[in-house]
């Protein structure tokens, strides 16, 4: 299991994750810890409880119950004994600690004007396992390819959460600044705005990713301002963001394409219809400022790829080593 992971539990949660069976530990993407409720994991799309023993469990009835220390104890953990340092990420619901790993937060809320102003009592934690995975772009990066302008199309990667997107620009990112095969002798630069902390896993502004060789990285900005200042300071040939759905976030996107720069960006949904249905995104659709998009699903494990589209919203005819390998 992964030392950054085991380093934000409690002792007594580290002694049962230590004794999962390996094959488990290796293949981890969440852990959910609920105050005095069953303690459950998800590891290739199964779902089971762990025992106080660290077995594996179907029936939640048996399974290792979170105390209330528990939960205090990874919170001090989480916010390095600072809670009040972490008031804005624990009013987002979520922390994102070392390793690109983001920790779900659910508790009691505090309002101000009919908005959350803050997240107390903070009894239910999901910690959502990041990896990297080199090679993870090789099946859609043919589709992806202007070659002509020998740079990468507009690309919007759009699937429900926990379905391989941030994995996914994560390796398009690094691909791209080593350079194509057979579009450029060189890679490009490439910028990268990381509000969340995930795609990078910056520690004090230094990716803990390999990103590539020439990307620069503007960790825990907000994407619309950080593509601004991007644009302006660094001149990247590829600006890749993750989540957009704001008007501000959609603006920057335009100026981007202004700028000449490319952009790569992801998007929650199940498919280009539902994306078309959010208002914002429509707009950028309606005007064609994405000439793929590329659909990811689960079907055969995270990130598989369902279908490419163009800015047309036709299919871009998939060969056969793009098609996902069952099993």
């Amino acid at each position: 299991m992964q030392e950054s992971i085991l380093a934000i539990l409690p002792l007594s949660l580290q002694s049962l994750f230590a004794n999962l069976p390996e094959d488990v530990a290796g293949q981890l993407e969440e852990i959910r810890i609920r105050e005095d409720r069953p303690l459950e994991i998800v590891y290739s799309g199964t779902y089971r409880f762990v025992s106080g023993q660290g077995g594996l469990l179907e029936h939640p009835s048996r399974a290792y119950r979170p105390t209330r220390d528990d939960c205090i104890r990874l919170l001090e953990l989480l916010t390095h004994y600072s809670v009040y340092s972490f008031e804005e990420q624990l009013r987002c619901g979520y922390i994102t600690v070392c390793g690109g790993h983001r920790v779900g937060l659910a508790g009691r809320t505090v309002t101000e004007n009919g908005k959350v102003r803050l997240l107390k009592d903070i009894s239910g934690f999901n910690i959502r396992i990041a990896r990297d995975i080199a090679g993870a772009a090789d099946r859609v990066l043919p589709y992806l390819l202007d070659y002509p302008a020998r740079k990468p199309h507009h690309t919007l990667v759009v699937s429900p959460p926990q379905q391989g997107k941030t994995t996914l620009i994560r390796d398009l990112a690094r691909r791209i600044s080593q350079g194509f095969p057979s579009g450029a002798d060189r890679g490009l630069k490439v910028g990268i705005v990381d509000e969340r902390s995930e795609i990078a896993a910056c520690v004090k502004g230094v990716p803990r990713f390999d990103l590539g060789p020439r990307t620069d990285v503007l960790d825990g900005c907000p994407k619309a301002e950080g593509m601004m200042m991007l644009l302006r300071s660094m001149s990247p040939d590829v600006l890749v963001v993750d989540e957009i759905g704001r008007p501000e976030d959609a603006e920057a996107v335009r100026e981007a394409l202004h700028a000449g720069s490319r952009v790569i960006a992801t998007a929650h949904g199940n498919g280009l219809e539902d994306v078309r249905n959010r208002p914002i995104l429509r707009e950028l659709i309606r005007d064609a400022i994405f000439s793929r998009y590329v659909v990811l699903s689960r079907k055969y494990g995270a990130g598989t790829l369902e279908a490419v589209y163009n800015e047309r919203g036709e299919r871009v005819p998939l060969t056969a080593s793009a098609l996902p390998a069952r099993g």
